[in-house]
């Protein structure tokens, strides 16, 4: 199969800065487009963590291989730059959720090793998760059912779900009390505490891992879109690379692909961010550590407080746009950033008098069936991986990892996993792909509207699950 690649559809980068991306200040000079041709062992499309894990786990395993890593804008520039900062064990997909776990769990621990192994400074605190029942519809939808434990013990948080230091085994249910042990949120009635996330700054993970694989001795060239990606050659507008191996990691952009726009649906997820709370409301809060969090809605919202005492908050709710297109216009809604200050304002009304700093977006890849995947031919050299549904921080060091070992013949529990080779579904085409997206961003609010009236589970919930391929 080849990709290739239309440069007149090419993000600009010029959306809203993130939060993230202002406190790194001024990239520096870009790095070197790619300039005439060469030959490598492995050639890279995409410089977000799916690649830049890819070349550092490869370069891990084999120090002398020659890693090329082209890219079209600068390295971490898309979703890798700006996420919510969720380095957690979820996976999308239910039923593969249990047997991909002890792998992402690994990799949750591995970013954090990378880190201070690398000197980079990420704000990585592993105090887990938590997912809240804030109606009665949530309670019913997320309490586990009989012969499962209850606490009102809060877990420690801050510690590996390892440690002897904290009796949780995975996620377990906190009761109210518990659960304003932790956190104190309007009407909450308990949730599911999850040890297994840490919270980080994408941003500096981001420049800082790009960095370590140049240490290491890849080149890095941005500023290069690829206009055909097939076995054994990479296309840019000013030069070509050759090499056996050719890994495709580029997320939510490999819809600008011409013959990839199936493969992959950008989804818009935005996100706003707060000055840093006064002492009075994070004591009103009791959000001590920097564990992160959502609660049962369909509309999914995601959050964490950073560092420097903010509230990151997030979610989805933007429209899929036709075609699959991807634009810095659409990095920017002030209906779904309105929407997003109201849900700030309900789960912490101490923080509504806090002013929103910084407001951006940006699209995430979602395949059809809901399941990332990691793929490589050994007889034409092709390998790819992504389609994180918004949750890739750790994965994407889990496929990096695994890719490595799959290119260098290398045997592991992780080749071994489910999502490796896994063979997915394509989207329908237009105008079928554009209605039912959109009719699911619909479903979900709706659902979750008349979950709020009527206090128990909507049916709305199940024609979102048929057409999401969850059911």
């Amino acid at each position: 199969m080849t990709w290739s690649g239309d440069p007149a559809a090419r993000g600009d980068p010029a959306g809203p800065p993130s939060l993230w991306s202002a406190q790194l200040g001024p990239p520096g000079p870009a790095r070197p487009a790619l300039a005439g041709d060469r030959e490598a062992d492995v050639v890279i499309v995409g410089a977000g963590f799916t690649g830049l894990w890819t070349a550092y786990h490869l370069l891990q395993l084999e120090p002398g291989r020659r890693v090329v890593i082209v890219e079209r804008e600068r390295a971490g520039f898309g979703a890798s730059g700006r996420n919510g900062g969720w380095c957690s064990a979820l996976f999308p997909r239910d039923g593969w959720a249990q047997r991909m776990r002890p792998a992402l769990v690994e990799a949750v621990d591995g970013v954090g090793a990378v880190a201070a192994a690398e000197g980079i400074d990420c704000d990585y605190a592993r105090a887990g998760t938590l997912t809240v029942a804030t109606t009665p519809a949530q309670l019913a939808r997320l309490r586990p059912g009989p012969g499962t434990s209850e606490t009102t013990v809060v877990p420690t948080a801050g510690v590996p779900a390892t440690s002897p230091a904290t009796a949780v085994a995975g996620p377990r249910w906190l009761d109210a009390t518990a659960l304003a042990a932790m956190i104190r949120i309007p009407g909450a009635l308990g949730g599911l505490f999850d040890p297994d996330c840490a919270a980080l700054h994408p941003g500096r993970l981001a420049r800082g891992l790009a960095a370590a694989v140049e240490r290491r001795g890849a080149t890095i060239h941005e500023g290069s879109p690829a206009r055909a990606v097939g076995p054994g050659l990479v296309t840019t507008p000013a030069g070509q690379v050759r090499a056996p191996v050719v890994v495709r990691a580029t997320e939510a952009y490999t819809a600008s692909l011409p013959g990839a726009r199936r493969e992959l649906a950008p989804v818009y997820s935005l996100m706003i961010a707060t000055a840093p709370l006064p002492a009075a409301a994070w004591d009103e809060i009791g959000w001590r550590d920097r564990f992160t969090l959502s609660d049962g809605r369909h509309l999914i919202i995601y959050a964490q407080r950073t560092a420097d005492g903010r509230i990151a908050l997030g979610g989805r709710g933007a429209p899929y746009h036709w075609g699959s297109r991807v634009s810095p216009a659409f990095d920017a809604s002030p209906r779904v950033f309105e929407h997003l200050a109201r849900v700030l304002a309900a789960l912490f009304p101490a923080a509504a008098g806090v002013p929103v700093t910084h407001r951006w977006g940006g699209p995430l890849g979602v395949p059809r069936d809901w399941t990332p995947a990691v793929t490589f031919d050994a007889s034409t050299g092709l390998a790819a991986a992504g389609g994180y549904v918004g949750d890739g921080v750790a994965a994407s060091y889990l496929a990096g990892q695994t890719l490595a070992e799959l290119v260098t013949g290398r045997r592991t529990h992780r080749t071994a996993l489910p999502w490796v080779n896994h063979a997915r579904r394509r989207w329908e085409v237009e105008p079928l792909r554009w209605a039912g997206i959109n009719a699911g961003r619909l479903l979900a609010a709706a659902a979750d509207r008349r979950e709020n009236r009527v206090g128990r589970p909507s049916r709305l919930a199940g024609a979102l699950d048929r057409l999401t391929g969850h059911s």
